[in-house]
This record gives structure tokens, sequence and C-alpha cells, in this order.
């Protein structure tokens, strides 16, 4: 009887907060009606700006349980859109963020369905986990098919490897992604796709998409050495130019060094990057090689051979150069990729491992459209 009591207790606390959550959100419906409509409940002012016209009613799910028979006012003119249930969202999004997550990483909806009753008092049934997925894939359906309207001067292209069933097998699959800036300086996730490597026909394919969906304007590619990029970019980019990402090729280069001697290597190779002008890098260049040539030969030739690919940067604004020598903003992208799948271990599908890695990069890079990753007028000059 105690255990009873208790349980019953308990349901009365939460049937207490649910329906003080449901007063005070229809109170700020009500709010925000009058700011709409610039006018309290019949009051006569030259400001008004219209009549309310009742109310209907919709429900919404918490973390506390479903809020029944919510009222929402109603405009006559029926241009009133309430923000309560966006705002509400954002704030108890993580519930579903956790059903996203579980069922791409192949949870059974019936084990969502328990967790979920177990971890937030609400039960996320095996219809609402199917919508939910339902309305990611649709989402992300838009997202990968939405034309692109401006130029990009600048294009990363890179890729990180996660585990997958595929075929019928586990393999480490390749997840191909195409960053750009725009002509107003602002970084974008272009493209994210699942490849079974890193081979020229699956960046084609992604350049081919980017191209079929408007992309244009490309004046820099900015990558690491790899050959499949490279053959990708001279078929379906011809017109742009290729940047040897330098902090793998500073990679490179040192390991032909002994440990002890890297860090004084490493900074007198550093200062050759850090020229504005070709010319300027190059006699830096001669200098290394002169310097370590008898006691490094396989650094110094790992330098010759790739130094014009690296110092490409050098024939753009020079304001714009520490950003597009390195891949380095797509290395920080995947490192919170792989932070969020850590825990899945082997995806029980290529597309599971698709579309939650889809998730994770545009969440992250959310933030990038609040400020410019680049100056703007620098970018509109390379079109004059």
């Amino acid at each position: 009887m105690q255990n009873e009591h208790r349980q019953l207790t308990q349901d009365e606390v939460q049937r207490r907060v649910r329906e003080g959550i449901k007063a005070v959100l229809e109170q700020i419906m009500k709010e925000e009606m009058t700011e709409h409509l610039q006018a309290e409940h019949r009051q006569r002012t030259d400001a008004r700006r219209g009549e309310r016209n009742g109310h209907y009613h919709r429900g919404l799910t918490t973390e506390v349980g479903h809020l029944e028979q919510l009222r929402v006012p109603r405009a006559r003119e029926g241009a009133f859109l309430t923000e309560v249930f966006e705002r509400y969202r954002r704030l108890t999004g993580s519930l579903e963020e956790a059903v996203l997550e579980m069922y791409l990483q192949g949870v059974s909806t019936r084990k969502i369905e328990l967790i979920t009753g177990k971890l937030s008092g609400v039960r996320i049934s095996k219809d609402a986990t199917s919508r939910i997925a339902q309305r990611l894939g649709e989402t992300l359906d838009v997202w990968r098919t939405h034309r692109l309207e401006r130029a990009y001067p600048y294009l990363y292209l890179d890729a990180t490897y996660l585990k997958a069933t595929w075929a019928g097998a586990v393999r480490n699959v390749a997840l191909l992604v195409a960053i750009g800036v725009s002509d107003e300086g602002h970084r974008e996730v272009l493209a994210v796709e699942i490849a079974p490597g890193e081979r020229t026909e699956g960046y084609r394919g992604v350049l081919k998409g980017l191209l079929e969906r408007g992309l244009r304007g490309v004046r820099l590619v900015i990558s690491d050495d790899h050959e499949a990029i490279k053959q990708a970019v001279m078929v379906e980019l011809p017109q742009a130019a290729w940047q040897r990402c330098i902090v793998h090729f500073e990679r490179n280069i040192l390991a032909q060094v002994p440990q002890r001697e890297k860090k004084e290597v490493a900074s007198d190779l550093k200062v050759i990057f850090q020229a504005a002008r070709r010319e300027t890098a190059e006699e830096l260049a001669d200098s290394f090689s002169a310097r370590y040539a008898e006691m490094y030969p396989k650094a110094v030739a790992t330098l010759d051979r790739g130094l014009l690919e690296a110092l490409t940067y050098t024939a753009f604004p020079s304001s714009h150069h520490k950003y597009i020598r390195t891949t380095n903003g797509l290395e920080r992208l995947f490192r919170e990729v792989k932070r969020r799948t850590r825990v899945v271990g082997v995806f029980p599908s290529e597309e599971s491992a698709l579309n939650l890695a889809t998730v994770v990069l545009l969440r992250v890079s959310e933030a990038w459209s609040e400020r410019r990753y680049l100056n703007r007028d620098p970018l509109h000059a390379l079109f004059h």
C-alpha cells in the first residue's frame, strides 16, 4: 500500500506540473496575440491591427507527459502564428534527438518505446518513432537536393571513415564531405555522401551532384594529396586550381625526420608556408633544402615534389591565406562526427551512418551562418 500511495503521489505531482506548464504556455500565447494585435482583449485603440477569433485546441508532448487541449488563440484575419511550439521544441528537443539517434543506430522501435518511457515518462510509440525518422529523411532529402543559388569560390573536399554493415558485411565506409565558402564569405556544408572508399568515381559523383544543383564560381579546391580527389577535380572542375593541405604536407615531410629533430625542422618548415608571396616561399624552401639536404634527403625530396601544389594559395587574396592553406575546418567537423558516433560502434546500414553523420554535420555547422568566415570584398574581386 505504501508503494501504491507513493506512485499515486508521483502521478499527482506530474499531473500538476503538466497543468502548470499548460497554463504558462496558454498565457504566453495570449500575450503573443496581444502583441500581434497591438491591443488587449476588447481594447479599442488606434493602433489595433485586427480582431481575436476564438481559439483552437492542439496537444503537445513534453518530458512530463502529453498536454491535452492546449487553447491556441486565433486571429480573424488568420495571420497570427504562435512561436510557443517552436520555442518549446527547441527547449525539449533532446528527447526527439535521442529517439532519432537511437533509431539511426539500429535500436528497435519497441526498445525505444521502453527506454523513452523509463527516462522521461513519455513513451514514444513505434508509430511516433517511424514518423520522426520519416520526417528526418524528408528533411535530409530536401537539403541534399536544394538548389545552390550562390557562387562558391572555395571548395573543401575530404573524407572520414565509419564502420557500417554494407552488403551483409561490416566494412569501413567513407563519408565524403564537401564544404563551400560562398561569395558572401559564409561557410556551408554542401554535400555529404557515403561510399565504399575514396575513389575517383565517388568524388566525381559528389562534384557532379553539386554541379547539377547549381554549383558555380569555384576558383580553388582545397584537399589532402589524394589522387582520387585530384582526378575528380581535373575532370569535373577543370577551371579550378588545387591547393594541397599544408598541414598534411608538413606531416609527410616530417615523417622523414628523426623524432628528436622534428621540433627544429618543423619550425623552419612552417616559415615557408607563412609567406604571402610565392617568390618568398620558394626562396625559403631553397634555404630549407640547402640546410637539410645532406641530413634528411628524403624530407627534402618530399618538399621538392609537392612544393608547387602547396603554394597555390599565394595566387589568392592574402587575407584568405590562413583559411585556404589547410583542411583544418573539415578535420574539426570530422572529430565531432567521430565523438558523436563513437557509441554506435558499427552502424546497422550505410544509410543510417550517412543520416546520423549528416545530422551531426548540419547541427555543428548551424553557427556558421551567424558570422562570415572570410572578408567578402576580396571574394568579389575574384570574379572581376
